[in-house]
């Protein structure tokens, strides 16, 4: 399977296909966490790292927060919204300096975790195509700057 990174561009909208909710299904909810937690600790480990909150505790929740909101969006329980109100993920976003290549280790951490994920290449592809677009809607800084997390 081919992991395409699409180019970008500050500001782009483009248009977004939520991945299949068959991935959900096959992974399940605990599935889909233990997913989000071993991209996370990838992200710990990069040059990213500083977008993310310092201490255990606070990493652990944002853990918890990205997997409900996965979980979500590939028809699960609505668990974002029941703890944190509507996604507005472009505004959540906001106050940290994500560029381009911020969004390049973002997705490249998530192909080290997909790639050796026990799913067909189909829904590995679905996923895959949201978190590329998903992603470009993300970049809010032109270059690189301070990346810091900011509570």
């Amino acid at each position: 399977m081919q992991y395409n990174i699409t180019p970008a561009q500050l500001g782009q909208r483009p248009q977004v296909q939520l991945p299949d909710p068959r991935i959900l299904e096959h992974i399940g909810e605990e599935g889909m966490r233990k997913l989000i937690s071993e991209h996370y600790d990838l992200l710990k480990q990069s040059n990213i790292r500083g977008l993310f909150p310092p201490t255990d505790e606070g990493f652990e929740m944002a853990k918890q927060h990205s997997a409900d909101f996965f979980i979500q969006i590939c028809g699960g329980e609505r668990h974002f919204d029941k703890n944190r109100g509507a996604p507005r993920m472009v505004g959540r976003h906001a106050p940290f300096s994500i560029t381009l290549e911020a969004r390049r280790i973002w997705l490249e951490s998530y192909i080290m975790i997909l790639s050796t994920l026990d799913m067909s290449d189909e829904l590995k592809q679905s996923f895959w195509n949201y978190l590329d677009i998903f992603s470009i809607w993300m970049v809010n800084t032109p270059s690189e700057s301070n990346n810091q997390f900011h509570s």
